[in-house]
């Protein structure tokens, strides 16, 4: 079994509210914020794009108010890294040292991930890495998770996903992938081998 790594909340500790509460002093505002100008959808939108300040143009013109913290969120989302989960990139290391090809599946703008990649280079140890900012798709659509099979060349039941969205586990699991939830303290180490996967 080959183990795929989401990026996001497994590898990068990732939250845009960091940003958010350096841009905007008052907490009510930076929920406010979190819930419209910069909600869901517009992180989905960065995610599925190659061209983050297109994207922020025009959610500027739809919520003016927010304008020049969305223009700011552009420009300084690296702040919205708190750096990598150590643990979790070890066991990416040993995989690669043992041989173990590795694979990468991630919502993330792709000029975003050419960024993270200067200043995380681990970013550069996968064998394939499946970008939804390349792909103009996103978990949990199922065309990225067709995407991940074609380009390993690998079936669904070779793969083992690693994720922290319980929607993205489950869209995984519907296309035939093995899955493990993430989340904070769990030995991921630990859950491989208990998979049989060397070298873990």
């Amino acid at each position: 079994m080959f183990v795929v790594f989401d990026i996001g909340n497994v590898l990068l500790r990732w939250d845009p509210r960091i940003l958010a509460r350096r841009l905007i002093a008052d907490p009510e505002r930076v929920e406010h914020f979190m819930a419209t100008a910069c909600g869901p959808d517009h992180l989905a939108a960065f995610d599925r794009t190659d061209d983050c300040g297109a994207v922020t143009d025009a959610r500027a013109a739809t919520f003016p108010d927010f304008a020049a913290e969305l223009r700011a969120f552009n420009e300084r989302w690296l702040e919205t890294i708190d750096g990598p989960i150590a643990e979790n990139v070890a066991l990416l290391a040993r995989l690669k040292a043992v041989g173990r090809p590795v694979y990468a599946l991630t919502n993330f703008a792709a000029d975003k991930f050419e960024q993270s990649r200067l200043l995380w280079p681990f970013l550069d140890s996968f064998d394939v890495a499946v970008v939804s900012g390349r792909e103009g798709t996103i978990k949990p659509e199922p065309a990225i998770f067709e995407i991940l099979l074609a380009r390993t060349g690998r079936a669904a039941g070779q793969l083992l996903f690693i994720d922290d969205s319980a929607a993205n586990v489950a869209a995984a699991r519907a296309a035939g992938i093995e899955t493990i939830q993430y989340a904070p303290g769990l030995d991921l180490g630990g859950a491989l081998r208990a998979r049989g996967i060397a070298g873990a």
